[in-house]
């Protein structure tokens, strides 16, 4: 049994999942003619409660191409310091838009209205002009922590004020919308675009959608295109992505549940220094200066548990659908052996 908790995108397609992929109906998504990827994008947009959706190959790729259609070069976008689309994106703002970031020092990666109000840069000539403010929901790097409905519609009133684009990482939205009470039609009412990842949380192998208005996303295609984001017989990745949306969100409760236990046990073991309050599906954690990160990994693999680094004395762990209760026994009996 190899336990992975690397990442929730280690998931591979349940046995339901591939016969829907397998029975796909399918055509050619560049000519606008492929059934299933249309469908997948009117589903997630109607969810949301926006016009339309892009289909696209990754998470990364997404956001790029929002942050595309929202700037314009010299332009500047502000998001937290361990946002994902600066810290792990192959800077791709600059490359790809030649556009520059404001980090803000968030609270576990959540950046407040106050923080944004303050860093508009004034319409000068000599100063970048702030266009868009980027969020990540849950943030990855925090731990899997998530915002308020509030926190995000008091960022949103900031953004009209200042005619700011509003743009969602929502990577692992469903995993913040399972814990609390919002929706994604009330998400959908105060972002511009939202970035939908299909191949974390919920299972599907490849693929994020891209939401918001006809206009965005008509420019949102021509920019994928230009990425090389174009594909053909897209729609048996579009069939999983549809099984995922229909069968696999409520389920993420199981996942947050096990993090949470396992994050229980590794408090009070003697190497780990702390843990990061654990929300949904994530754990971070810090090993005492006793324990190299790299050989802690490696002790763990002898015991065939994935696991990677995360900082200087930092681990990730991350649980997802493919890590059962028994992996979860297990990861708690090695833990302690240790």
């Amino acid at each position: 049994m190899i336990i992975d908790l690397r990442s929730d995108t280690v998931t591979k397609p349940t046995q339901p999942m591939l016969e829907a992929m397998f029975s796909a109906e399918v055509g050619d998504d560049v000519f606008a003619e492929e059934p299933t990827v249309i469908k997948l994008q009117q589903k997630a947009a109607a969810l949301f409660g926006k016009e339309a959706g892009l289909f696209c190959p990754s998470g990364t790729m997404t956001n790029q191409i929002a942050i595309k259609v929202h700037t314009q070069p010299g332009d500047e976008l502000l998001c937290d310091t361990t946002a994902h689309i600066y810290n792990y994106e192959g800077g791709g703002i600059s490359f790809n838009s030649g556009v520059q970031a404001k980090l803000l020092p968030g609270e576990r990666g959540r950046i407040t209205a106050k923080q944004v109000r303050e860093s508009i840069n004034p319409g000068f000539d000599w100063l970048t002009k702030t266009s868009l403010v980027c969020i990540e929901n849950t943030a990855n790097r925090a731990g899997g922590s998530y915002y308020s409905m509030e926190q995000m519609q008091e960022l949103y009133a900031v953004c009209k004020e200042n005619n700011l684009k509003y743009h969602l990482d929502g990577a692992r939205i469903f995993n913040a919308i399972e814990e609390n009470d919002y929706t994604p039609a009330d998400i959908g009412k105060i972002f511009n675009s939202i970035s939908v990842c299909l191949s974390k949380g919920l299972g599907a192998p490849v693929g994020s959608v891209l939401l918001g208005d006809k206009e965005f996303v008509a420019k949102a295609r021509r920019v994928r295109k230009v990425f090389g984001g174009g594909m053909r017989q897209a729609g048996y990745l579009a069939a999983a992505g549809i099984y995922a949306l229909d069968n696999n969100i409520v389920r993420l409760k199981d996942d947050h549940k096990r993090a949470k236990t396992l994050a229980e046990v590794m408090r009070n073991l003697p190497f780990i220094e702390n843990v990061l309050p654990v929300d949904t599906n994530i754990i971070i954690f810090n090993l005492n200066d006793n324990l190299k990160p790299e050989d802690f990994v490696k002790r763990l693999a002898t015991h065939n548990i994935k696991a990677t680094g995360f900082g200087k004395q930092a681990i990730r762990f991350v649980t997802h659908l493919d890590f059962t209760d028994e992996m979860l026994d297990k990861t708690i009996e090695v833990l302690n052996k240790l």
